[in-house]
């Protein structure tokens, strides 16, 4: 029975290879094979038409003229980075041996609100580093974490140590900002550190079909409690437009739960989780196929909003404070 069954299985595969549209390695095929594929797996085309107006059909059309005559190498994919970055999506990136293509005007026209020189004032030498965490603890006795990239390893035994250390502080501020993704796992470890009890912290869907909205039901996320060291005081999760992918979904997260507040700026967003195909020329397209949704059922592509809207201003700068940080003590000892 399990044969047979597992047989099942991979009829629709063997047929939807056999069905696949080839395409020549030419600049009209390699552009006419990556718009196919957008089109078909892409998770956000309906909602991005939605939100800013994009139609995927007059894209086709568009670099269709881009492609007529003869192109090097680097101008088809020049071309073809052009046609991704239509989509406004950081997630969506073109790999060839020369460059990888990539959108960042999710964040290049707005503040940055972070300065690493300020955080080395807060910091100075005598901070602690627990694998890819940063903490010390503030002259107010708040404590501060500072971690870059969910894509640097945290163990739960580096975890533990940072939190006992700081359990007799009066709050935490948790300084996400800048940090662009990583690993997932990475960033829901951490925000089970704050979280008391089962909480239903956003929504994601499979792609099931070609169609632009061909999508499965949508199934329920959670975030269980962690069994190890666990923080329940006022918490601050510190944000701005760089962050983006599982940083995101961080916030997403932690803005669900009772003891924390997000400060700072609307995050950059990057909500779906990517995928990966290939190109007749060998070139890696990486994109969005899994939408994901907060606990609203809203999805977070463009970003979430903070608690607290808060920039860091030239003031504060010239006078070495971190506005975001110093708003978030305040808080904290409310």
């Amino acid at each position: 029975m399990r044969k047979l069954l597992y047989i099942f299985c991979l009829i629709p595969l063997f047929i939807s290879c056999v069905d696949e549209e080839e395409f020549a390695d030419t600049p009209q095929g390699n552009m006419e094979a990556l718009w196919k594929i957008i089109d078909e797996h892409y998770c956000f085309l309906d909602y991005k038409q939605q939100e800013y107006g994009l139609d995927w059909d007059a894209v086709h059309q568009k670099y269709k003229e881009r492609v007529k005559g003869q192109l090097t190498r680097k101008q088809q994919f020049e071309v073809l980075c052009d046609m991704l970055g239509e989509l406004r999506d950081g997630h969506v990136n073109l790999s060839a041996a020369h460059d990888i293509g990539r959108y960042w005007s999710w964040f290049e026209d707005y503040p940055t609100n972070f300065s690493d020189t300020l955080i080395r004032r807060y910091m100075g030498t005598d901070y602690q580093i627990a694998s890819g965490i940063s903490y010390k603890i503030l002259d107010d006795n708040i404590g501060y974490i500072r971690y870059e990239s969910f894509s640097d390893p945290i163990g739960e035994g580096n975890l533990n140590e940072a939190l006992s250390h700081m359990i007799l502080c009066r709050g935490l501020i948790i300084d996400i900002r800048s940090n662009g993704g990583g690993m997932l796992t990475n960033a829901e470890k951490l925000a089970a550190r704050f979280c008391q009890e089962k909480t239903l912290v956003g929504y994601y869907q499979h792609k099931t079909g070609p169609g632009h909205q061909d999508f499965s039901d949508k199934e329920a996320r959670y975030l269980e409690p962690s069994a190890n060291v666990r923080w329940n005081k006022p918490a601050v999760v510190l944000t701005n437009r760089r962050v983006y992918s599982a940083a995101n979904e961080f916030a997403v997260y932690m803005k669900t739960l009772p003891n924390v507040r997000l400060v700072g700026d609307h995050t950059g967003g990057g909500a779906g989780m990517p995928f990966t195909s290939s190109l007749p020329c060998g070139w890696t397209v990486r994109f969005s196929a899994v939408p994901m949704y907060d606990a609203q059922e809203e999805s977070a592509e463009f970003g979430i909003e903070p608690d607290y809207n808060v920039q860091q201003t030239d003031e504060d700068f010239a006078k070495g404070k971190d506005t975001l940080i110093e708003f978030a003590r305040q808080l904290l000892v409310q």
